[in-house]
């Protein structure tokens, strides 16, 4: 299978954390990558299996994402949605007449008793997909946010409610039952792996899902392979997302220095922005100063190429 010969890895989330996938794919041969993937934000929507941040990563590495927000497909329709209002169906979290057709197979697959790792793997090949989209985990994990007001389930508090609420506490419901996919545990056993990557995604609610499932942030330090995380904030601003709001809730730093802080113990290295050149010397651990902005295909494939050689002086 593809990810047995992974010379990469790299922990994603969704839109920031599948731009760099999508470099990385755009930058390595076939076959030599493999995108581990938060699926903390999955939750069963009218019925369906959703999984939010796989299939962010799969439609952006099939060239069928929506360039304008980065999730969800392009030249998507709404006609299921319109009729769901008029039915007086939940129309807070919107399934697009594509989109829809994704998580049904999924719903159906998953039913008969297929893992979501393999589901997923097969999926992604039939969309073209060369490289091995794999969930962090066949178990449901389900992350919770904990405020004030009481508990909510993530996507509530994402999506429903748009990270409004102010967070006081992050659990992963699930998650001491939970194994790692056996797909990741070859990807990480690869002899040919050089480099494990953490994409600039939240590392609150998407890469700590992915290190909090049992035994596979060892796994990967075990491996012995340099480990590289990319800051998702610029001059203290998330580029998408609130991960700034989430930090200043839990009284930490907007800074990279925070972000290598989280990260202590699993990382090697740190790229930052050039906004941010004045933290490097303060991370704690050796930094890439370069131009993390991915807003264009080619600072894609930039900022790729640059952390595959950061990660190869480590």
């Amino acid at each position: 299978m593809i990810h047995a010969s992974a010379r990469v890895i790299v922990l994603s989330g969704g839109v920031g954390g599948a731009r760099l996938v999508d470099g990385l794919h755009r930058h390595l041969p076939a076959g030599d990558l493999a995108a581990l993937v938060n699926t903390g934000d999955d939750f069963l929507h009218l019925g369906l299996h959703v999984s939010p941040d796989v299939d962010t990563v799969i439609y952006t590495l099939a060239g069928l994402a929506n360039p304008a927000t980065g999730w969800g497909r392009r030249d998507e329709s709404w006609h299921f949605m319109e009729v769901l209002a008029q039915l007086g169906g939940p129309t807070w979290f919107r399934l697009g007449d594509r989109d829809l057709a994704m998580h049904a197979e999924r719903s159906r697959r998953l039913v008969a008793g297929e893992p979501l790792s393999a589901v997923t793997l097969d999926l992604a090949a039939r969309l073209g997909v060369s490289t091995a989209v794999i969930p962090m985990t066949d178990e449901a994990v389900r992350t919770r946010i904990q405020t004030a007001d009481g508990s909510l389930d993530f996507q509530d508090y994402f999506v429903r409610l748009r990270a409004e609420p102010r967070i006081e506490r992050i659990t992963f419901e699930g998650i001491v039952g939970a194994r790692p996919a056996g797909a990741a545990l070859e990807a990480i056993a690869s002899p040919l792996l050089e480099a494990i990557l953490v994409g600039p995604s939240n590392p609150y609610l998407s890469i700590d899902p992915i290190l909090s499932v049992p035994g596979l942030r060892n796994a990967m330090r075990l491996r012995g392979v340099p480990i590289v995380a990319v800051c998702p904030l610029i001059g203290g601003q998330a580029v998408k997302g609130p991960t700034a709001k989430i930090m200043r809730e839990l009284g930490l730093e907007c800074s990279p220095q925070a972000i290598a802080e989280h990260y202590s113990g699993l990382i090697d290295g740190l790229v930052i922005d050039e906004a941010d050149r004045d933290w490097a010397e303060l991370c704690g651990v050796p930094a890439c100063v370069t131009r993390t902005l991915m807003d264009t295909d080619a600072a894609r494939l930039r900022l790729a190429g640059e952390v595959l050689a950061f990660a190869g002086t480590l």
